[in-house]
């Protein structure tokens, strides 16, 4: 507009100089259904120029309604804007109630409003208020419809979040109805089944998680070790669940220690020994455990002695292993050979000494019938099992030394 009023004025300008310095300024002559119009050339240019401006004048006028709404309308989306703004900036600083306030006024306004109304819901349920939610959520579905998966799971993640487990399964349940291999959904379906303790479904959920890549290995391997090690130990009776489980199971997952105990537990359980000492054995040789190997030692095989020969040849390789030394005597009293039973007792306690073993030493020494060997022993086991040495005394003299 500037530009053009500046043509305009250098036209009249240059038409009325024009007029004063040529002795011709020229002559025009306008015949029209009988009218005649005479004026000089520069009087019709600045009769052109004021016709062109009273043309944009009224063009400016009859736009000028919209114009001024839109501006009103940026405006209001302005100030939207910056509600919504300070609105997130007062729920992270826990401010939920004027988060919330901040979040729906004038959220018509705004240009995300289902982001906003989702928001709300968040900041509702952060002040326990359920109904106000869940109308904040209905809202943000009638303002878009098209966007019903995302509302849904906003809603199941609430619904979690609140220990709402029964309605967190409906609405879980209508997400994967819509889009069945929906990742999230499945992520929130998995954890509901934790919540629950729902193994068996979330067996068949992994699968499913791990082909879609959606979550972190860590995260999905835990998952696989709460499910498969609850499922071994519910599988106890049942042979060919066992097979099952350990067939279906990640073959990355196969030695992880906690499954694998589960695992050998639940054949232990279903009587399988023989089995479970194989597994055992294996795993020792690929991977030393202290924990397998203490369970080594609790096996009720048939010969304990076959079990005591194995332990005496890992103690050539390892002969200050604490808890190879505790199960070497473990397996020297259930084959009655007191006398190594004694020394691998009093051996492993000089390298760790513990509680337990100092409590089983000392019951050997009172089969042997030992008694003050015996009363040494559960003294030094009580000791160590109050804090050692550094326990205060009771000085009180009426007690005397």
């Amino acid at each position: 507009m500037k530009s053009g009023f500046a043509v305009v004025l250098s036209l009249i300008i240059g038409a009325l100089a024009a007029n004063y310095l040529l002795q011709d300024n020229g002559y025009v002559l306008i015949h029209f259904r009988g009218t005649l119009v005479e004026m000089s050339v520069p009087i019709l240019v600045l009769a052109l120029a004021l016709f062109y401006l009273a043309v944009r004048f009224l063009v400016r006028l009859w736009r000028a309604p919209r114009q001024l709404g839109e501006m009103a309308a940026r405006n209001r989306m302005r100030k939207a804007g910056e509600r919504i703004v300070r609105g997130y900036i007062e729920m992270g600083e826990g401010n939920f109630a004027r988060g919330e306030k901040l979040l729906t006024k004038g959220v018509r306004n705004s240009e995300t409003p289902l982001l906003n109304y989702l928001a709300a819901a968040r900041a509702a349920q952060a002040q326990g208020d359920r109904e106000r939610r869940d109308n904040w959520l209905k809202m943000a579905y009638d303002q878009e419809p098209r966007a019903a998966v995302a509302v849904l799971l906003t809603q199941a993640e609430l619904q979690l979040d609140n220990d709402e487990l029964e309605m967190a399964r409906a609405t879980l349940n209508k997400v994967l109805e819509l889009t069945p291999r929906n990742p999230e959904g499945l992520r929130l379906k998995a954890e509901l089944c934790i919540n629950e303790e729902d193994w068996p479904e979330l067996e068949g959920l992994l699968p499913k998680l791990l082909k879609l890549g959606h979550l972190p290995d860590e995260l999905l391997d835990e998952w696989y070790v709460l499910t498969w090690c609850a499922l071994l130990g519910e599988a106890a009776d049942d042979p060919g669940r066992i097979k099952t489980l350990w067939k279906t199971l990640p073959r990355r997952l196969r030695e992880q220690p906690r499954i694998l105990r589960a695992r050998i537990q639940a054949l232990i359980n279903d009587g399988q020994i023989e089995e479970a000492e194989s597994i055992i054995r294996k795993s020792l040789n690929k991977e030393w455990s202290e924990e397998l190997i203490l369970l080594y030692g609790e096996l009720e095989f048939t010969n304990p002695a076959t079990l005591l020969n194995r332990a005496e040849s890992w103690l050539r390789q390892r002969p200050e292993d604490p808890a190879l030394l505790l199960t070497a005597a473990r397996l020297c009293v259930r084959t009655e050979l007191w006398g190594k039973a004694r020394s691998y007792y009093e051996s492993s306690n000089g390298i760790r000494p513990s509680p337990q073993t100092w409590h089983e030493l000392g019951q050997l020494m009172l089969r042997l019938g030992e008694e003050d060997a015996a009363s040494q022993a559960f003294q030094k086991g009580l000791t160590l099992s109050y804090g050692g040495p550094d326990v205060p005394r009771i000085t009180d003299a009426s007690l005397g030394d």
